[in-house]
């Protein structure tokens, strides 16, 4: 038998997808066409907009804003506590169409700007602009989400 659990006080839109064991806490609100992997963990009071894709083993923590279109790789964690363990905590902003890699961990209060991308493993410790593309540890802007987007199509095309 499988298994999820979704809180009763969770707003969840139409045409929503939630995979095996997945977890989605309370005062969380899904936006159509949202997708969630198997063991993702979606915590209380986080908004997730319309046509965004969750994959398997991701951390979403209280209090996180993820905008429209956006896609957030395997394992990939968001934190919500700056200053652990403190009582006093903030999300993480994600913005419409950013693309978040796998396995990449996001610090407390920062905003991952519009058209944006963090790449797998990277770990981002500020806000990253918009229509950027970040990778490394500690994150660094290495070029635009115009590149990066020939660079997709060239990999598509190969």
């Amino acid at each position: 038998m499988v298994t999820n659990f979704i809180s009763e006080k969770a707003k969840i839109g139409e045409n929503v997808q939630i995979w095996h064991f997945s977890y989605v806490g309370d005062d969380v609100e899904l936006g159509d066409n949202v997708k969630i992997g198997s063991l993702a963990h979606i915590d209380y009071d986080v908004k997730i907009g319309e046509n965004t894709k969750i994959e398997g083993q991701a951390y979403i923590p209280p209090l996180s804003r993820i905008g429209k279109n956006v896609f957030i790789g395997p394992a990939a964690v968001l934190t919500n506590d700056p200053y652990p363990m403190c009582d006093k905590m903030i999300g993480v902003t994600i913005e419409d169409n950013a693309v978040i890699g796998a396995r990449a961990v996001i610090k407390a209060g920062v905003t991952i700007g519009r058209n944006s991308v963090v790449a797998m493993g990277a770990i981002v410790t500020r806000d990253v602009p918009e229509n950027s593309v970040v990778m490394g540890s500690p994150a660094s802007i290495r070029y635009t989400r115009e590149e990066y987007n020939k660079k997709q199509r060239q990999w598509k095309e190969s």
